[in-house]
């Protein structure tokens, strides 16, 4: 088989090539590297190549092969958001005053990556701070979408799905906390899971110049990001566990195994309207499809449930949390103007811009009560699924958008369906798991007709990752998954 006939095989099928000799880890990674070098002048996801120091651990990986060795990503060319410390590589989360800061040491997650034999080609490219749905900033330019070059990968983790969406290696590394690993999925028609809330210890994935320490960012994860669902556990695995430094110390990781292994079995709520943020056609068609498809295996599904917690309200309290975390680092100009804007609002606003507002000038005290009513939502979660398996819903409610660089993201708009919404009120899809911590992973089902990817996340119980994990790896097997972009199917 040609080297490029490699490109788009999935991480499992390339484990086993390797260990059955049908390819080097030497030639992955060399066809890996062609192929950036062939394509991404159009994409621009690769914002640091680090060819030579791959080429060096794919030499070593074929030697450990050759002895007998076995590791879970022995030989596999891996790419890595630019947000995680490399040694030796910039991290800059594209703040210009960073770009030349290079820490010291791997990031935990990196550091068990090498270990478990991955070979890491480069860091892909991300939005300033990691703050946007787009993936542009002033150091490495824009990356675009290998379906469409004039629109948006989707963002934090832009890069990293355009990457693999493009066919430079079969896994990625991306973070989350408003859909940056769902989101660039969703609009690159790749997977994604975004485990359990610190169920993957983020040290080392820290913003420049700050130390990288054990350390808690609430609602923000680190995830897997692959072409295939059967991909998925096999980086969680490298990448969960608790930190040796803190929690190590008295605990072990033990997950339970998915609820079931066959699709009959599955209890699905599929969820595809919001009252404050509708999903467009293309995108609720695929629902519809996809909920005929489990309807056809014997899977229970259902459209609506009274223990569904409150959208509207989860909404508001995700907008309110996350910008009371996200705005604790705004300049001191912003934190200004939030202020006055804050003093302004009604108490009978309650726009999702009202509660963003909120958040960012929100007191300690209204944090704890905020903070008392996700315990409340995370009892309705558990409730909720005592009768179900997963929630399948929207990621977002367009496919990707063409690029808008407008510097003032509240006054970007959205259109849904001829009518547009505040562009940041999209958070309210992926806030459904984000704001209680819970897993969910990405899928894609097909393209819209306008040849763009569609896609949808399963959300699972707490602590249960193998449970959404399985049920996508089945919709994979059953209904078919990632499609390679003609531009770059080559």
């Amino acid at each position: 088989m040609a080297k490029s006939e490699w490109s788009f095989k999935s991480a499992v099928e390339l484990s086993a090539a390797l260990t059955a000799k049908k390819v080097s880890a030497v030639e992955l990674t060399q066809d890996a590297i062609d192929r950036i070098e062939r394509h991404d002048s159009k994409v621009n996801a690769i914002c640091v190549r680090d060819f030579d120091r791959a080429l060096d651990a794919a030499r070593e990986a074929d030697a450990a092969l050759a002895r007998g060795e076995r590791k879970p990503l022995l030989g596999l060319p891996i790419t890595v958001k630019e947000s995680y410390n490399i040694a030796g590589l910039p991290t800059t989360w594209g703040w210009t005053p960073q770009k030349d800061f290079k820490p010291a040491e791997d990031a935990l997650s990196i550091a068990r990556v090498k270990e478990a034999g991955g070979v890491i080609l480069g860091k892909t490219n991300v939005p300033v701070g990691l703050a946007d749905w787009q993936s542009y900033n002033e150091i490495y330019g824009t990356t675009n979408n290998p379906f469409d070059l004039g629109r948006t990968p989707g963002g934090s983790s832009g890069g990293s799905s355009a990457a693999l969406a493009a066919g430079y290696g079969p896994l990625s590394l991306g973070s989350d906390i408003g859909g940056s690993l769902r989101v660039p999925a969703f609009h690159c028609g790749v997977y994604a899971h975004k485990p359990t809330y610190n169920l993957c210890p983020t040290r080392g994935h820290t913003p420049p110049p700050f130390p990288a320490i054990p350390m808690e960012r609430d609602m923000a994860v680190i995830g897997p990001m692959a072409r295939s669902a059967v991909d998925l556990p096999l980086l969680l695995d490298v990448m969960a566990g608790p930190d040796p430094l803190d929690l190590g110390i008295g605990y072990k990781l033990a997950l339970p195994e998915a609820r079931h292994r066959a699709l009959k079995d599955f209890r699905v709520l599929v969820i595809d309207s919001h009252p404050l943020l509708p999903a467009n056609a293309d995108i609720r068609g695929a629902i519809e499809k996809l909920a005929g498809q489990l309807t056809g295996t014997g899977a229970r599904v259902a459209r609506e449930s009274p223990l569904f917690p409150d959208f509207t309200e989860a909404s508001r309290l995700y907008m309110r949390m996350l910008m009371s975390f996200l705005g604790a680092f705004l300049p001191p100009d912003n934190l200004a103007g939030a202020r006055a804007g804050a003093a302004q609002l009604s108490p009978d606003d309650k726009s999702l811009a009202a509660e963003r507002l909120r958040g960012i000038t929100s007191t300690h005290q209204a944090w704890v009560f905020d903070e008392g009513a996700r315990a409340g939502l995370r009892a309705q979660w558990r409730q909720l699924f005592k009768t179900f398996d997963a929630v399948i819903c929207p990621i977002m409610p367009t496919p990707a958008y063409p690029h808008d660089h407008s510097p003032e993201q509240e006054k970007r708009r959205i259109n849904i369906d001829g009518k547009d919404h505040a562009y940041p009120d999209q958070l309210a899809w992926p806030g459904i798991a984000t704001l209680t911590g819970l897993p969910a992973t990405a899928i894609p089902l097909g393209l819209s007709k306008g040849g763009l990817p569609v896609g949808v996340q399963i959300i699972g119980p707490f602590l249960e990752d193998r449970t959404p994990l399985k049920l996508a790896e089945l919709i994979e097997r059953e209904f078919g998954g990632f499609v390679p972009p003609p531009l770059f199917n080559d």
